[in-house]
């Protein structure tokens, strides 16, 4: 069976970046993909900081990383880039984690302005990390992401259609 990891690099499930999650977890499930979540913000901040590689819970995370054939990481854009939580967690994995592994980035961001933030900022950190097979980006503002009055949120129809057509195209790329 084919085995995904979604790194979520926000800081609160609270967060637009998780009407994305929801959407992309759904997907994967409908297309027989085992999906497991690694909300980055629910790691022992201590062990983030101090770079705690034998943490039983990094150790654990980066085991899932290791099983996995697809790595989907999302992020919020906050100063015209990814989140430092995340790259405190891409810290932590072994140096050539994501050799092998179908790697997808989605961002969420206040303004168009930030849409190659994932090409310049997150994408060699990737590369670095092993990744060869990086499938296009895919950027949403936020405000394409409408929060309802019950918490929950509703994804504008053009942004859902940008996100379907890489997931779909991500799809092919696996089953190949």
């Amino acid at each position: 069976m084919t085995k995904a990891v979604i790194i979520n690099g926000t800081n609160s499930r609270n967060s637009r970046v998780t009407a994305i999650h929801e959407k992309v977890e759904n997907h994967l499930k409908a297309q027989g993909i085992a999906v497991h979540t690694n909300y980055v913000h629910e790691l022992p901040a201590e062990d983030l900081i101090k770079a705690n590689f034998a943490s039983e819970a990094i150790v654990s995370e980066n085991k899932q990383v290791e099983e996995a054939d697809i790595i989907i990481l999302l992020t919020p854009i906050y100063k015209a880039s990814y989140t430092g939580i995340l790259k405190t967690y891409l810290d932590l994995l072994p140096q050539k984690a994501l050799l092998g592994k179908i790697i997808l980035p989605i961002a969420v961001g206040g303004s168009i302005g930030h849409l190659l933030a994932l090409e310049y900022a997150l994408k060699p950190v990737l590369a670095v990390l092993g990744a060869t097979t990086i499938a296009h980006s895919v950027y949403i503002v936020d405000k394409q992401i409408i929060r309802l009055e019950d918490g929950s949120f509703a994804i504008e129809e053009e942004a859902i259609n940008r996100l379907d057509v890489q997931l779909t195209q991500f799809q092919q790329i696996v089953s190949i």
